[in-house]
């Protein structure tokens, strides 16, 4: 049974360049596999990505755009690469080919002050602020 158009004069075209997310990547638990973070950049850098997975934003132009600090981009691009979804050597960015299966990692809650203190970019981001300017600039 095929069903009917709802908006015929809107069918998708392709115009120009164009970017792909294989099935696999729903069907095969990828990503459920992602936090909200980690799907928003991952979907970002196949958009703007050349045929070959390439691309070259900047991390402030990215988190602009995507409205990210940078805790959350660091720790979003950060779980990308040991996901091995992405690879990125300081310049630019490559989105891989989907490994064989999606690599699953328990989220870590934060239970103790000594968890917070390693584990929690907010904590950690006021740590260094205390450190390079001083508890009360």
């Amino acid at each position: 049974m095929k069903p009917n158009l709802l908006c015929p004069d809107r069918v998708r075209k392709i115009h120009g360049s164009f970017a792909f997310i294989e099935h696999r990547f729903l069907k095969d638990g990828f990503l459920e596999s992602l936090s909200w973070f980690e799907i928003l950049l991952y979907l970002f850098l196949v958009i703007v990505s050349d045929r070959k997975g390439l691309s070259w934003y900047a991390y402030d132009k990215i988190c602009t755009i995507l409205r990210m600090t940078l805790d959350e981009y660091l720790l979003a691009r950060n779980a990308l690469i040991d996901k091995d979804l992405i690879a990125f050597d300081g310049y630019h960015f490559q989105v891989l080919s989907l490994p064989e299966k999606p690599i699953i990692k328990p989220y870590r809650l934060l239970k103790t002050s000594e968890d917070m203190d390693k584990y929690d970019p907010a904590t950690i981001n006021d740590i260094l602020r205390c450190v390079f300017r001083g508890p009360h600039d």
